[in-house]
């Protein structure tokens, strides 16, 4: 009797056991969500047509409004200013700037002339896992270049480099305010 109730013990644990291992199985993993870079849009997304280059009277007012900008606020800044094409057309180290963000404000504002957007997309892209960005040639993710449009043309772009990158933009912005209206 006492074996027949020990046996009845352990296959009802077992039982209970297999049930309760049975029951903590993790569901079926969710379909993934789609991607969103198959989305077909209707319209070509920065499809902003270029336009003559910018003068150089034209970039040198920009340079001073980044400059005046930078020195109100108090941050050193190195600015550029590129045609449509990306090429330099004026620049501006302001004393004490750092040495290496040189040549990182002409790689913003390249990047923003050439690709037609501000680089803070890219920035932004990197951040959400959008790692195809990083295998376009010469894309600098790092916001602080913004492109130059003038009667709804690309004319060239505006890099500033030398603080953190919200410095950077700011300054750009004040400085791209000359020409985007």
């Amino acid at each position: 009797m006492k074996l027949r109730s020990l046996t009845a013990i352990v296959l009802a644990t077992g039982f209970l056991a297999a049930g309760a291992a049975y029951a903590q199985q993790p569901a079926a993993p969710a379909a993934p969500p789609p991607n969103p870079l198959d989305v077909i849009p209707d319209k070509m997304p920065f499809n902003i047509p270029f336009g003559e280059p910018i003068s150089v009277d034209r970039a040198q007012s920009v340079i001073q409004a980044a400059v005046a900008e930078a020195k109100k606020r108090g941050w050193e800044m190195n600015v550029a200013v590129v045609d449509q094409n990306g090429d330099l057309k004026a620049f501006a180290r302001m004393d004490g700037a750092q040495l290496a963000s040189v040549s990182i404000s002409q790689h913003k504002a390249r990047t923003a002339a050439r690709y037609r957007r501000p680089t803070r997309l890219f920035e932004d892209a990197v951040q959400h896992g959008v790692v195809y960005v990083t295998t376009l040639d010469d894309v600098i993710a790092s916001r602080g270049g913004i492109p130059l449009v003038e009667g709804g043309k690309i004319i060239g772009a505006v890099g500033c480099s030398g603080g953190t990158g919200s410095q950077d933009e700011a300054i750009c912005t004040v400085a791209a305010g000359t020409i985007n209206k």
